[in-house]
């Protein structure tokens, strides 16, 4: 399990770094970046959480896997099916749509593999 919060750990991070670099000084909304702030710190919070593995810390673990799957999934495809509405802000169109298919690619792993963890909780 310790391997696979590392990646959710520094995943997290570098989605909360990126989004600030690619929104910083380009006026973008709020809402447009809050939500992988918001996701990055729940992805966090549940690797440190699942160190003491619950059900509960467990199935947060899960969920925040989740949810960055959910997030990245429209913004993935939003971007490769209709990029002339994306606002790529300070990365290229390109660039961006690749690092968040890989981030999406992740994050889909990190959700199978967070569920198929075997359960040693006994309560």
């Amino acid at each position: 399990m310790k391997p696979l919060r590392i990646v959710a750990i520094i995943g997290a991070l570098l989605l909360m770094v990126g989004e600030a670099y690619r929104s910083w000084g380009v006026g973008r909304p709020v809402a447009f970046w809050m939500d992988d702030m918001l996701a990055g710190a729940m992805m966090i919070a549940a690797a440190i959480a699942v160190r003491n593995p619950t059900r509960a810390t467990r199935s947060f673990f899960s969920a925040a896997w989740g949810v960055s799957v959910g997030m990245l999934y429209g913004s993935f495809f939003g971007k490769l099916f209709d990029p002339t509405r994306s606002d790529p802000g300070n990365f290229s169109l390109g660039l961006l749509t690749a690092l968040i298919g890989v981030a999406f690619l992740i994050a889909i792993a990190g959700l199978i593999a967070s569920i198929l963890l075997p359960d040693t909780v006994t309560t």
